[in-house]
């Protein structure tokens, strides 16, 4: 009985020792120091928020800047997703209402129109067109919480939406450089 608790033991201090930094979200974990990452969010308007969005991809422990800006597209349309979904389920509850539907395009243009323009610009060593598009995609979340004059129920969708397509604006202007 002694021997099966010492046992025991060694198992829990071994998974520990193995999984604690993994657990932890430890960037050891991952092949490459995440140096580049936080360089490259230090010169965007929101470094925080670009290094959160960065460090939960996997990809970004491994990419260049121009990776970087591509996996910030895809943030950009996952957000821009959420965007829309709530704009429609919004939009369930006031059919007729205008600013809602003019929201909830802004956020299809978006997603349809900017994010794969701008994919395809990074991937074209473009990344001028992918810095208009995202600038605009950023104008467009502003024009929608506009449209509601300080009362919009998408406040928190439209802020962190035209910030990371700020920040994917801003990493794109790097490359320009």
């Amino acid at each position: 009985m002694k021997s099966l608790i010492s046992l025991a033991k060694l198992i829990i201090l071994v998974s520990q020792i193995v999984f604690l930094p993994i657990s932890q979200g430890s960037k050891d974990f991952w092949p490459m120091d995440a140096k580049l990452i936080d360089e490259t969010c230090q010169k965007t308007p929101n470094p925080n928020l670009c290094v959160s969005s960065l460090k939960s991809d996997p990809r970004s422990f491994d990419a260049d800047v121009k990776g970087l800006g591509i996996i910030m597209v895809d943030v950009v349309k996952e957000k821009a997703i959420i965007g829309q979904n709530r704009a429609q389920e919004l939009l369930k509850q006031s059919p007729g209402d205008l600013r809602l539907k003019a929201c909830s395009g802004d956020y299809d243009k978006i997603s349809n129109h900017h994010v794969p323009n701008a994919l395809l610009a990074f991937k074209k060593d473009a990344p001028d067109i992918a810095e208009e598009e995202m600038s605009e995609a950023a104008e467009e979340t502003r024009a929608c919480e506009s449209s509601f004059s300080g009362g919009s129920p998408l406040t928190d969708v439209n802020n962190v939406l035209a910030d990371v397509a700020a920040i994917t604006a801003t990493i794109a202007k790097e490359l320009v450089g």
